[in-house]
């Protein structure tokens, strides 16, 4: 069995970013990724706040780091990770039928933006369909837009949209927010948001592969009607992946794995980067910085082993 100095989990940005760092560190790389690489940024039609880079594609740029990290030597594995263990100086990582063992561990797992699970949804994705408003709201200046849920981030997407679209529409299923009250009051004071309380989306509609609005009804009358709309933002939750580490690792009551900005976890040897771990920021730009700082965190704990 192959030994490796490292093994990352996660084939996004921050996981390819960690293997890239390890590798040009002379570290032997093994990363696992279970379907394809470049996590959700792929789905991205337009990727602008990434700094140096005025614009390109999301399937663009994971392509890009993809080869790059390929021609510094990186071993790749697509299996899907389903537990570890600890060993005598080593992990050993189970992925489909193998193992594979190395002296240090990168979980960048990612998460999985949980879905509203209508027709249509994935293929809208990009296309009018968001989950992340910081990334895609400048798409959408001067449209209307809705906004999906209740909680803290969906309010907070509300404001942010808010200020840069027409009009903002924010729908929820019950009829009272779960969301922070310093939001909801300033919410109230924006004279271009509307609220759609107890009210749920049943179907998106679409013209030639764009999102055009979304067929709404109300849980008090039952009536369904048709709100037209050029965006749709969800944000009713997100899903970590880290279920398979914990224990040993240590995770949050949400499933995050708890680490701080030095990537490091509770147990020596295993580092967490990108979505995966407790933040309050998940950007392109956080995950490939993550990335970084997890790969130096853990050449440093090999060099320590080392001396």
């Amino acid at each position: 069995m192959t030994r490796f100095d490292m093994i990352v989990v996660g084939g996004g940005p921050a996981g390819l970013t960690a293997g890239l760092y390890a590798a040009r560190a002379g570290r032997s790389v093994l990363l696992l990724e279970e379907a394809g690489f470049g996590g959700q940024i792929v789905t991205a039609p337009r990727v602008e706040n990434y700094p140096g880079i005025p614009r390109l594609s999301g399937s663009e740029f994971a392509q890009q780091l993809v080869e790059q990290v390929l021609e510094l030597g990186v071993e790749v594995e697509l299996e899907r990770a389903s537990a570890i263990a600890q060993e005598p100086g080593a992990f050993r990582l189970s992925a489909g039928e193998r193992a594979f063992t190395a002296r240090s561990v990168i979980l960048a797992t990612g998460m999985k933006h949980r879905a509203l699970g209508l027709p249509g949804e994935e293929a809208l994705t990009g296309h009018g369909v968001s989950y992340c408003a910081v990334c895609d709201g400048a798409f959408f200046k001067g449209r209307r837009v809705a906004v999906i849920g209740g909680g803290d981030t969906a309010l907070q997407d509300a404001l942010f949209l808010a200020a840069r679209c027409d009009r903002v529409f924010l729908i929820h299923r019950r009829d009272s927010l779960r969301g922070e009250a310093r939001l909801h009051r300033e919410l109230r004071r924006r004279e271009n948001v509307e609220f759609l309380l107890s009210h749920i989306p049943e179907e998106f509609t679409e013209m030639d592969g764009q999102l055009r609005g979304l067929v709404l009804r109300n849980l008090k009358t039952g009536q369904r009607h048709n709100l037209p709309v050029e965006g749709a933002f969800l944000a009713v939750g997100q899903q970590p992946q880290n279920a398979a580490f914990a224990p040993p690792v240590a995770l949050d009551n949400q499933g995050f794995v708890a680490a701080g900005e030095s990537c490091a976890t509770n147990v020596p040897g295993i580092f967490a980067a990108g979505d995966c771990r407790c933040k309050t920021v998940r950007q392109l730009t956080t995950a490939v910085g993550d990335g970084a700082a997890a790969a130096v965190a853990a050449c440093h704990y090999l060099n320590c082993l080392e001396t």
